[in-house]
């Protein structure tokens, strides 16, 4: 079997083959960072339009690295949902399209359970049941997850995701975007005790959401002084960069592992699978790791090339095939989250 995935959520242009097994023949991934970094976040009508013009190319790269032709696909899958509409759009209609042209069915594909998946595709082994913790620009979710296509939302962001967060203090302190590189690079020279940020809920053991616009609130006081909201006239000096980044990471990754280690208390489950962009923080690696050590849990986390938007992890779509979960041609984008799906 082969299945050609497209992933246009948000900002990244992508296209896979995989296989049954699940193997991945091949996985191409066009950036849109240097479109979207003179604004420090992602733009949708410029992310729209950069997939319009990236998704054949993308596609006829994967098919030729993989050594196959249209011809020889057995369906197509596509991230549907979450993510920003047009873009959404953009991967919906693409596959559609190809599904009509070929004759082979359509599978959908939950970009959220995709970056759980990861965590299966790169280890080879069976990870579930578990707790699948995603952790990107757009959403901070934890799920209790039974199955390969039996996810249960146990909680979310109320506000800001932490990618999101990273993205607007690395502004705030001057530094380049996508902010959770350059927070983390900043971070290693600070101490993370230097400011006593709050960690919003995480001494609530009644609740498994996030809430991180507080913190953001938090740094921009810390800069600019309370009542004082015009931060961009404050000149930090190199040392205050690092504390500050340091610790605004410390306070993000405290509650990332705190509610992900709840979550394993309430649901008993004792495998952790964590994806997502901000999953490739080091500091939250290492703070998941000892946790994971001291309390036997089993840890997975999706390798550096699988954290970020892409493909590959479509490979979701082998599960859905297995169990005949095909779509129409009805299939709609649908930007906002799914509480429980199967």
């Amino acid at each position: 079997m082969k299945i050609l995935t497209l992933e246009t959520t948000c900002d990244e242009t992508a296209a896979a083959v995989v296989t049954d097994r699940p193997d991945v023949l091949a996985s191409v991934v066009a950036s849109q960072d240097d479109l979207h970094q003179r604004f420090g976040g992602v733009v949708p009508e410029i992310a729209s339009r950069a997939h319009v013009e990236r998704i054949l190319p993308v596609i006829d790269e994967a098919l030729r690295r993989a050594g196959i032709t249209l011809g020889e696909l057995d369906a197509v899958a596509v991230a549907n949902t979450p993510g920003l509409a047009g873009s959404l759009l953009v991967g919906l209609v693409a596959a559609k399209t190809l599904c009509v042209a070929l004759g082979i069915p359509l599978i959908a594909v939950d970009h959220l359970q995709a970056h759980v998946y990861a965590c299966r595709l790169a280890s080879g082994e069976e990870v579930f049941p578990c707790v699948g913790l995603v952790i990107s620009g757009g959403h901070t979710s934890l799920y209790r997850c039974l199955g390969p296509v039996d996810f249960e939302l146990l909680g979310a962001t109320i506000d800001d995701a932490a990618g999101e967060a990273f993205d607007k203090v690395a502004n705030m302190l001057g530094l380049a975007y996508p902010g959770g590189p350059s927070v983390q690079q900043a971070a290693e020279r600070g101490n993370p005790k230097a400011y006593r940020f709050p960690r919003a809920f995480l001494q609530d053991r009644e609740r498994l959401d996030f809430s991180f616009s507080g913190l953001k609130t938090a740094v921009r006081y810390a800069i600019a002084g309370p009542g004082r909201p015009d931060f961009t006239r404050v000149r930090l000096a190199p040392q205050q960069v690092a504390d500050l980044a340091a610790s605004f990471q410390e306070a993000v990754v405290d509650c990332l592992v705190g509610k992900a280690l709840l979550a394993l208390e309430r649901t008993g489950l004792r495998v952790l699978c964590v994806g997502g962009g901000v999953a490739a923080n080091a500091r939250l690696r290492q703070r998941l790791g000892e946790e994971c050590g001291r309390g036997g849990i089993r840890l997975h986390v999706a390798p550096l090339p699988l954290c970020t938007d892409n493909a590959a992890m479509g490979a979701i779509a082998v599960e859905r095939y297995r169990a005949g979960l095909f779509e129409d041609l009805g299939l709609d984008a649908l930007p906002g989250m799914v509480r429980k799906t199967g």
